[in-house]
């Protein structure tokens, strides 16, 4: 069973028990939500880490781009010699074009598995900062449920149950002490 799916399952369990519970429990229960997405994009890790990663996407661009450009030349130079090259050195043309246009197909893969590996790595990484951070935000604050705002099957939420800023706070004043 997939995460997302076991999170729905709890998320529709437990709203199962509120509607079951009697108004003594309801009153106890406290949920909140945390917007992973924000963390990511307002914290000073997230930040950090998204900026890691473009500075890798773009190398890889780069590279591809220069891959890119040596097959235009060839498929240029096989253009133009289509008239006035001998048949054994326009096949030898269109075999090393070939072998580029396949290497170049090679290399985008690898660079698209690289950079979502290196994606979930990073998103591993900030979410075990951010987990022992929510915790104590649970423990602190007295919450029943802390739920992933868009990753819970949500369709709803007071933003006053909303505790990213906290989460992103937290985070951030951590992350000095942890070297970043």
């Amino acid at each position: 069973m997939s995460y997302k799916a076991i999170v729905n399952r709890a998320a529709a369990l437990l709203a199962l028990a509120v509607l079951a519970a009697p108004a003594a429990v309801e009153a106890q229960l406290k949920i909140a939500v945390i917007n992973t997405e924000q963390i990511l994009l307002e914290s000073q890790t997230g930040k950090k880490a998204l900026a890691d990663l473009k500075k890798l996407q773009e190398a890889k661009e780069g590279e591809l781009k220069a891959r890119q450009d040596e097959i235009k030349t060839l498929q240029t130079k096989a253009q133009e010699g289509r008239l006035s090259l001998a048949e054994d050195k326009l096949r030898e043309l269109e075999k090393q074009l070939e072998d580029k246009l396949i290497s170049a197909r090679r290399l985008q893969d690898d660079a698209t598995r690289e950079l979502n590996k290196r994606r979930d790595e990073v998103l591993a990484q900030i979410d075990t900062k951010v987990m022992p951070i929510i915790n104590q935000i649970g423990a602190e604050g007295s919450y029943t449920v802390i739920f992933r705002k868009f990753e819970s099957g949500l369709i709803f939420v007071d933003e006053s149950v909303d505790i990213t800023q906290q989460v992103i706070q937290r985070l951030d004043g951590a992350a000095p002490a942890a070297g970043k």
